[in-house]
């Protein structure tokens, strides 16, 4: 499962290298920060299923809810919510 949550990342990283504006480059490459760590974690539990990394990441963007000010944040979390629909598909 981490696998394939991997490689999902990385397509969509290279999405937005190739296609993306600063914005979307910043908030994809803070964000991958972020999903490395919650991956981390996952190798190490039972359930890697993607409820549980949604959740993961829900504590990781309460984080940076308090390191981004508002438009960064907002660049983020649009960021994830483009992530965890391909995730999802």
């Amino acid at each position: 499962m981490i696998e394939k949550y991997e490689q999902t990342l990385q397509d969509w990283i290279e999405s937005i290298v190739a296609e993306g504006d600063d914005d979307a480059l910043f908030a994809s490459g803070y964000l991958q920060g972020h999903f490395a760590v919650v991956l981390s974690k996952l190798e190490n539990e039972s359930d890697q299923g993607t409820q549980a990394l949604a959740l993961q990441m829900v504590e990781c963007l309460a984080l940076a809810r308090e390191e981004l000010d508002d438009n960064d944040y907002a660049l983020v979390n649009d960021a994830w919510l483009q992530l965890s629909s391909k995730l999802a598909a």
